[in-house]
């Protein structure tokens, strides 16, 4: 599963997020992430510039803040 964390340098709280996915992917590598940097595009900073981070999956997306338990959720229901 290929998990986008939309994120920009020096967020603490994207950092959070990315230690919260890896911790659920612990070594399993049933997901994939990507980080989007929103910084590269004016569009997605528009989008995403007081909302990071936002985790998204397909279609879906979960925003901050989220615990390790609703990101679990969030992403099992995708499966």
């Amino acid at each position: 599963m290929i998990v986008k964390l939309f994120t920009t340098l020096g967020c603490h709280l994207c950092e959070e997020a990315h230690e919260q996915l890896r911790s659920l992917n612990d070594g399993k590598k049933d997901l994939e992430i990507e980080l989007v940097e929103i910084a590269d595009s004016d569009a997605l900073m528009d989008q995403y510039g007081i909302t990071i981070p936002v985790i998204r999956v397909n279609d879906r997306e979960i925003g901050w803040p989220f615990s390790v338990n609703e990101l679990q959720t969030f992403l099992q229901n995708d499966t």
